[in-house]
């Protein structure tokens, strides 16, 4: 991993975690989880098993730092790992297919969102609990982070692959 890749996720798991901390709470304290953005693009701009793996550990572990739900600081850190890694086989073989351009990342945005907030919500479920019912934080918090997760990713993939394509960050940017 060189350093120019090692200070570029850095300053997405940090921007990541600004959004993250300063994000409200919508329901139950659960608020949605904008350092998921940051991660997907990491993992878009730089696709590698290293960098999945830091970008996985690295934001659960800030995620669990800055959470706004009670006792999700291990949910979060089950959660982002395995979502990176999912992520990571979905975009392995989408580029087997297409090359990743914005709708297909904003597609892996959503999908990685909606799995991150189940298996989130899932390792609450067993090992905290639940403030509320399942369904009701599906739809209350999920699917409305789904949808400015993938809004967000619609507007700055592009211009972060467009910067990145300009310099010499990372030659492996499609």
């Amino acid at each position: 991993m060189n350093t120019k890749t090692l200070v570029s996720l850095s300053l997405l798991v940090g921007i990541g975690a600004v959004l993250h901390a300063i994000m409200p709470p919508v329901l139950f304290g659960m608020k949605p989880d904008m350092m998921l953005t940051m991660m997907f693009l990491g993992i878009l701009l730089f696709p590698g098993v290293k960098n999945v793996l830091l970008l996985g550990l690295t934001t659960g572990a800030i995620s669990a730092l800055t959470t706004g739900f009670p006792g999700g600081q291990v949910p979060n850190i089950i959660d982002k790992p395995i979502t990176a890694f999912i992520i990571f086989g979905l975009l392995l073989l989408v580029r087997n297919v297409t090359t990743v351009k914005t709708p297909v990342a904003a597609a892996l945005t959503a999908v990685g969102t909606l799995v991150s907030g189940i298996i989130f919500l899932s390792a609450a479920a067993l090992i905290v609990g639940l403030p509320g019912d399942l369904m009701a934080l599906i739809v209350g918090v999920v699917l409305p982070a789904t949808v400015v997760n993938t809004i967000v990713m619609v507007v700055v993939y592009p211009i972060v692959n467009s910067v990145l394509k300009r310099t010499s960050i990372s030659a492996k940017v499609s």
